[in-house]
């Protein structure tokens, strides 16, 4: 089954990271307020670059001068199922130890998505 993780970073401003093991990378959107453990809660998720898959695991500190300069935490991580996967629109079951159950994102316009949960599991 694919990964995701969720990253806690403390960069300029604290956001979260969320990434999907999808197409041999890690697809990656930046989600200033996390991804909510309640159902029916939009968040906005801006795609971000792709991240190797090796950085699935990452947890430090990335140095001042470089892109993302701050603390990164895993949040949370897990598997996930990927129920449909359409241009503008994702649904996946996340199977984490805080992020659970069925979510959807939409894609709404340039880089900027809806991400939320639509049922518990």
């Amino acid at each position: 089954m694919p990964r995701f993780v969720i990253h806690k970073h403390k960069a300029t401003h604290l956001h979260f990271d969320f990434r999907l093991e999808m197409d041999g990378v890690l697809k990656s959107w930046a989600v200033p307020k996390g991804v909510s453990e309640e159902t029916g809660i939009k968040r906005l998720a801006i795609a971000v670059e792709d991240h190797q898959l090796d950085y699935i695991d990452f947890e430090g500190i990335i140095p001042e001068g470089q892109y993302g300069a701050g603390t990164v935490e895993i949040w949370d991580n897990g598997e996930y199922e990927l129920e449909s996967r359409e241009k503008n629109k994702l649904v996946f079951i996340l199977h984490g130890k805080k992020a659970k159950g069925q979510y959807a994102m939409i894609h709404t316009n340039d880089k900027n998505w809806f991400i939320f949960k639509t049922y518990a599991h």
